[in-house]
């Protein structure tokens, strides 16, 4: 299917790896020109010329933590114009309610909910002068249905959904879309940082720890970076301008929910 969306430009966050690497690609391979970010530089420019060389786009680096008004400053100046937003960061660190402070919170707060909305304030008033616009948020099965060791990012990314709701609303007259993509478990550093507790805790293998996450998920797998970027390119194409303001799962099943 040709998506439609050759030759516009995409600001995609935290894409040097995992889901958001995902997307890059996937973009890329529609012909979308990219402006990629993430903390670390080395591993940033790695990727960035591997997407040169496979897609022949052309490809924009902002090495920056984009948390901090500098970082996010510094990346909305290399972006420039864009037609396309990806937002993604990854999540807080898990435990319990009782293990975390307010501190926690306002970090977990800066990271999956505000930062988000700061770039969407940014590059919303553009897309809705030129008439057309796509955002997907990247955020987390758990809003869905809330996880208990990942109290920050239920909090954090719940209320980046209640303001997606509104805003997306909103915009949507002006041919902008604004739609969130819900993981479930990929195979990803993140799903490392998840398994290798459960590993250490219950004495068991890294292998054991994923074979036994990976049955509770009803397609018995991980999902794959190529299958996730491939979900937020058709959000960012031509044929999505009718869907508003939704949350769609990319979870193979795990979350057990009629609606």
């Amino acid at each position: 299917m040709d998506l439609g969306i050759a030759g516009k430009r995409a600001l995609i966050c935290a894409s040097s790896k995992g889901l958001g690497r995902g997307c890059a690609e996937a973009l890329a391979g529609a012909g979308v020109h990219l402006v990629m970010n993430a903390r670390g530089a080395e591993t940033l420019e790695t990727t960035a010329e591997a997407i040169r060389s496979a897609h022949g786009v052309e490809v924009t680096t902002a090495a920056a933590d984009v948390t901090t008004p500098d970082g996010r400053a510094a990346v909305l100046a290399a972006a420039g114009e864009v037609d396309i937003l990806v937002t993604n960061a990854g999540g807080p660190p898990p435990g319990m309610w009782h293990d975390w402070s307010r501190d926690d919170f306002v970090a977990a707060l800066d990271a999956n909910m505000l930062t988000p909305i700061a770039f969407m304030q940014a590059v919303l008033p553009g897309m809705m002068e030129r008439g057309w616009g796509r955002v997907v948020n990247i955020t987390s099965q758990s809003v869905k249905a809330p996880i208990p060791q990942l109290g920050l990012s239920n909090a954090a990314r719940t209320g980046l959904t209640g303001f997606v709701a509104g805003t997306a609303r909103q915009v949507a007259e002006a041919g902008v879309t604004i739609n969130n993509l819900l993981p479930g478990i990929h195979a990803t550093d993140r799903a490392e940082a998840l398994d290798g507790p459960v590993a250490r805790a219950q004495g068991i293998t890294m292998e054991q720890a994923r074979a036994r996450r990976a049955a509770t998920i009803p397609v018995r797998r991980y999902g794959t970076l190529e299958e996730f970027g491939a979900a937020c390119a058709f959000l960012c194409s031509q044929h999505a301008g009718f869907i508003v303001g939704q949350n769609l799962l990319l979870d193979g099943g795990a979350t057990n929910a009629t609606l």
